[in-house]
């Protein structure tokens, strides 16, 4: 069955990659990325490959929390329904820290982006058919800091990154909670793949980035993943694992959406 599918940050790396696997099989494909000429090249790369026209796409830079609630009013004014969500856009290194927001550019970009959109294209999801959200997390998590997540404080480039990346998790673990309709799936897609993110950030690679389009590819229409919802699916170890400690209490994911809330409702 035909599916429209987004995948924001997919103009470059395993979004890229997966986008264009989906395309070969006749899905209605949307792409996202911050530079509108990439975007368009990309574009007509994916339908080349593919022979697939169903192929478009959207632009924001999501480190500015207006330009993707602008991409979002735009889905929703272009979309009559979306099937799968696939928020893959993340960054790790980057020369400016602080967004126009006065968020870390890491928290911005990873987590608070995708928190925003998602919220905003819910109603399209659940016009969807067995709609799904994937959410690109990491192996590197870690204890989520409210003052960093507000900009209040500075991390380093690891910290902010760890902290964004089970910011989103928890999330991810409480949106499946509370709309069992939607099948919601954070996943590490695997460390280390050979992507330029992964070349600027760290210099090497250990795996290929096929290991992280593959998963994206199944998690996003693999049946075998209908009752996955709410799970986290590990690709270093090939399957559903635990997050860190940190993202199971109860109290501190309470806090993380309230926060987020407040910090993204004056976008809306």
């Amino acid at each position: 069955m035909k599916k429209t599918i987004l995948i924001t940050g997919s103009t470059d790396g395993i979004g890229k990659l997966a986008a264009l696997k989906l395309a070969k099989d006749g899905h209605e494909i949307y792409v996202h990325g911050r530079n509108a000429d990439k975007l368009k090249t990309v574009i007509s790369e994916i339908k080349a490959a593919s022979n697939n026209d169903t192929i478009n796409g959207f632009v924001a830079d999501f480190s500015d929390l207006g330009a993707v609630q602008n991409m979002a009013n735009q889905v929703n004014r272009d979309l009559s329904k979306m099937d799968v969500l696939i928020n893959n856009a993340g960054v790790y290194k980057s020369r400016v820290t602080k967004t126009k927001d006065g968020f870390d550019i890491r928290f911005s970009v990873n987590y608070l982006a995708p928190f925003l959109l998602t919220k905003a294209v819910l109603p399209l999801l659940k016009k969807g058919d067995a709609p799904r959200i994937i959410n690109l997390s990491s192996a590197a998590q870690a204890p989520v800091s409210l003052e960093a997540l507000k900009g209040d404080i500075a991390l380093s480039e690891m910290e902010a990154y760890s902290q964004s990346k089970l910011a989103l998790t928890m999330w991810s673990i409480h949106l499946a909670e509370n709309e069992p309709d939607l099948t919601v799936i954070p996943v590490n897609p695997g460390s280390l793949l050979n992507t330029n993110m992964v070349k600027e950030g760290w210099g090497f690679h250990r795996s290929s980035a096929d290991k992280g389009r593959d998963i994206l590819y199944d998690l996003a229409v693999a049946e075998k993943y209908n009752n996955a919802s709410g799970k986290y699916f590990d690709n270093d170890r090939g399957g559903f694992g635990a997050i860190h400690p940190a993202g199971n209490n109860d109290e501190a994911v309470q806090l993380l959406i309230k926060n987020t809330n407040f910090l993204v409702s004056y976008q809306e």
